[in-house]
């Protein structure tokens, strides 16, 4: 099996300007990356940070985009590679004492997930 075939065989779903810092993000992707389908989304539901549910939404479409683009069984997905990327940074400014502006940043960051299926990656280990 060439280069292309395997990319072909990998579904992406990318979650642009999601407003929350990349760093915040990424300590859920983390915990995810490399789990299945469904066990990433038992752990998405009860983990108790605010980006679980920008993250479940991304991880969903890439789903459906196996599901429905490739016609992988969302049973047999895992989760291939997960990243976040900063996005733009808004900028407010507060005021202080005495005629200040104190800035605060707002963080925004872009979210990617591609899932696979794991008996392509079985199929990968046996012909090593």
């Amino acid at each position: 099996m060439n280069s292309t075939q395997e990319s072909m065989k990998t579904a992406v779903a990318h979650g642009n300007y999601i407003r929350g810092s990349a760093s915040k993000v990424r300590r859920v992707l983390d915990q995810i990356r490399g789990k299945s389908y469904r066990d990433a989304l038992i752990m998405l539901e009860f983990m108790p940070y605010r980006s679980t549910e920008p993250i479940t939404k991304v991880l969903r479409s890439a789903v459906a985009n196996a599901e429905h683009n490739l016609g992988m069984d969302p049973s047999t997905l895992i989760i291939n590679s997960a990243s976040a990327n900063s996005g733009p940074v808004m900028k407010r400014y507060r005021p202080r004492a005495q005629g200040r502006a104190f800035s605060i940043k707002k963080q925004s960051c872009h979210i990617t997930i591609s899932v696979k299926s794991q008996t392509s990656l079985i199929n990968k280990e046996e012909q090593k």
